[in-house]
Formats: C-alpha cells, structure tokens, sequence
C-alpha cells in the first residue's frame, strides 16, 4: 500500500496547487469546495491505474464514489457561482494578512489535499484488495447508498426552503424535523460505509478516516462551525436546537 500511496499523495497535493493558481487569478478561494470531492476520485483513479484488472467489485466501489463526488461537486458548484468569496474563507483571509494570497497555498489548499489523504485511505485499501464481491460489500454499499440518498434529500429540502424564506425562519420539516443536519449525517454515513467495505483488505490505521471525517462534521467545519453564527441569523433557532436532534435523526421532543 506505501508504494501506491506516494503517487496518490502526489496526485493530491498538485491538483492542490492547480487550485491554489486559480485562486491566484480570481482571488477567491471558495471554489476549493468543489474541488474536495475530487480529490477522492484523483486518489481512486491513480489506484486503480496500478490494479492489474479491475473487478465488479471495485467497479461497484468506484461508481458508488463517483456518484457522491459529482453530486457534491456540482451542487457546490452551482451554489457558489458568481458568489462572492465565501464569509468562512473571508473571516480566514482577515485573520492571516498579509499575504494571504501565498498563505493559502497551505492554510487552505494544501491542508485540504492532506486531509484527504487520510480519509481517502480505505478508498486506496479498496482497490488494492482483489478479494470478490461479498456480503461485507453489500453492506458497505447499502450504507453509502443511503447516506447519500439521505443528504442528496436534505439539499434539496433546504435549496426549496430557501429560495421562499422571506423571514429568516427555521427548516424544521422533512428530514431536518428529525436532525438539524441530515446532509451532514448522511456523509457520515458514506465514510463509514467506505470504511466497511476496506475493513480486512489493510491495517487498521483506515478506521483513521472515518474517525477524522466524523470530527470534521460534528467539530470544525460541520456542526460546530455552521451553529457558531446561525441562531445570531435566526431568531428561532434556540428553540429548534432545544427540540432536534443535533445529528443522528430521531423524533423531536415536541
């Protein structure tokens, strides 16, 4: 797995770079949004350059990544076009000036590339393993697929809630009646389905993927980072926070 691993590190870390040079000329670094669902497909595709045959199984594998990827990619795509500079990446900018337009490569770009990197590692687990098709698998997919049903459901309720809130209300209907961040569980869901499906075809240092995943939702640019500023947004937040749950659906107390 190290021999494959470097060219996959490296594969990351100049698809980084060629974001840090578009942003250079644009002076925005929002589009790297979009940009982090690629990395994965760039790390599943330099594995699979080096897999003598690819089986159903990785084939299976590969689709179920792609299907999440474009769907992610596009959606941020198409929410972030002719926007201004995104007021997290804003906030970062002010904070580490000057030049922030060379701190970036690092601080934006390059962490995300490194990040990846450790998430993509059973995704590189997967394609090294020729094992066939089986019940693990199955499962493995079963939780991607639902989690990425499940998130692909919450953007589009919270896309058509949006676009008619005139009054800063809160969405507490559909699936965020049951969890105030169904498209953040919904890829919680996807890592640890990947996680499964690499479970006995590495060491154990993947679970170190899903593990980081989960700390990014729930901790710092999820969760903990989306509810820093929104009930300041939205006056009945307070009392939604009371009544859902955070993040793993379950019926409101009221």
């Amino acid at each position: 797995m190290t021999e494959i691993y470097i060219p996959v590190l490296i594969g990351l870390i100049l698809f980084a770079i060629l974001g840090w040079l578009v942003s250079l000329g644009t002076k925005n670094v929002t589009h790297v949004d979009s940009m982090w669902s690629l990395f994965f497909v760039i790390a599943m595709l330099i594995t699979a350059s080096q897999v003598p045959e690819l089986t159903d199984r990785h084939i299976a594998l590969m689709v179920a990544l792609l299907l999440w990827s474009s769907r992610l990619c596009i959606f941020l795509t198409i929410r972030n076009w002719g926007q201004p500079e995104d007021v997290r990446y804003r906030n970062i900018r002010a904070n580490n000036q000057p030049n922030f337009h060379l701190k970036s490569i690092y601080i934006i770009f390059l962490l995300q590339a490194f990040m990846a990197a450790i998430i993509a590692l059973p995704l590189v687990a997967i394609m090294l393993d020729d094992r066939p098709y089986d019940l693990q698998d199955k499962i493995a997919l079963a939780a991607i697929l639902f989690g990425l049903v499940f998130q692909t459901i919450a953007d589009l309720q919270l896309r058509s809630f949006l676009r008619k809130d005139t009054k800063m209300g809160v969405l507490n209907t559909g699936l965020w009646k049951y969890t105030r961040h169904p498209n953040y569980f919904g890829e919680f869901l996807i890592w640890w389905g990947f996680f499964i499906a690499a479970v006995g075809s590495s060491s154990w240092i993947i679970i170190l993927s899903p593990i980081l995943m989960t700390i990014l939702l729930l901790k710092v640019s999820g969760v903990g980072l989306m509810e820093q500023t929104i009930s300041s947004r939205r006056p009945d937040y307070p009392n939604y926070i009371k009544n859902t749950s955070s993040f793993i659906p379950w019926p409101p107390k009221k």
